[in-house]
């Protein structure tokens, strides 16, 4: 019987994370799920394997707003797994007030941003390892709130904001999100690796959970049937299964219509997306992708 195929997933412990997790579990593939709660991953696990009997789901708990818990697991499942042959970046938070990390960062940058970076990199070696491996990256279409976005001081500002002010920083990271999938895709050309992002639409799960009516609203929501987290959800696995996106890299699709949309201005921009890359790796010190187009197009790269 040969290996199932091994997916690493963030962000499964709740609402279109978990449902993934289930869709793929369903399907066959092994899964790897990273957790800061383990009461959260246990309960995750128990309903994955109700959902999908004889399912191999394996927990690595760390804060994704620390980046030495990112890394740190980045290096259990290179150490544990042969090979990864898709990762799902879909952790994200939008936070009301400012908070900063224990390593000096915006949590939202933090969390949004920085660690997909340095998990991806991390996994790097692993994703290598498959024939036609898959990095999917969750972003949104709150990106095109993102007011003005300043590099390299945006990922290091940590300004306090208000609940309404917080909406531009949540758009800036997940346009972040998008730029760093472009410019990865790029540097990642010709390896078989693809490298894709997407928009899942307005969804009500886990919406606006640090807001005191966000559980009202979202039971309102859902009786009138808005936001429905199967349509994000949907697209995530597909983007992550479907034959048709093994053939594609560096797209940004929404799973309003499964259209493929352009990342508004300046995330469009070649340039700026190299610009963020170079930004990161240096507040992260590390050497990130490293493949010969890294090597050239940045000293630090």
């Amino acid at each position: 019987m040969s290996d199932p195929r091994t997916i690493v997933l963030t962000g499964a412990t709740s609402g279109l994370g978990r449902l993934a997790a289930i869709s793929l579990a369903q399907r066959g593939f092994r899964l790897v799920l990273t957790a800061r709660d383990e009461q959260k991953a246990a309960e995750t696990r128990s309903k994955i394997e109700a959902a999908a009997p004889g399912a191999q789901v394996g927990i690595h708990l760390g804060d994704l707003s620390r980046m030495g818990d990112v890394r740190r697991v980045g290096a259990e499942i290179v150490e544990r797994y042969e090979r990864v042959d898709v990762l799902i970046n879909n952790a994200g938070l939008h936070a009301f007030e400012q908070r900063v990390t224990v390593d000096g960062y915006p949590q939202m940058v933090a969390v949004n941003h920085l660690a997909p970076f340095l998990l991806t990199e991390s996994l790097l070696p692993v994703l290598r390892r498959g024939p036609a491996a898959r990095i999917v990256n969750v972003a949104s279409e709150a990106s095109r709130r993102h007011g003005t976005l300043t590099l390299p001081a945006d990922l290091t500002d940590t300004t306090p904001f208000t609940a309404r002010g917080s909406s531009a920083v949540y758009g800036k990271t997940k346009l972040m999100n998008i730029m760093f999938t472009m410019e990865l895709a790029r540097r990642l050309a010709g390896t078989g690796i693809t490298v894709n992002a997407l928009d899942p639409g307005f969804n009500v799960t886990g919406l606006g959970r640090e807001l005191s009516f966000a559980q009202p609203l979202e039971r309102v929501l859902r009786t009138l049937r808005i936001g429905d987290p199967r349509r994000g959800a949907g697209l995530i696995v597909d983007l992550a299964t479907d034959p048709a996106f093994g053939r594609e890299t560096g797209v940004y699709v929404t799973a309003r219509g499964r259209r493929r949309i352009t990342p508004s201005a300046p995330g469009d921009d070649p340039a700026v997306q190299r610009e963020l890359w170079d930004a990161s790796v240096a507040l992260l010190g590390r050497r990130t992708a490293d493949t010969p187009r890294a090597r050239r197009s940045s000293g630090t790269g």
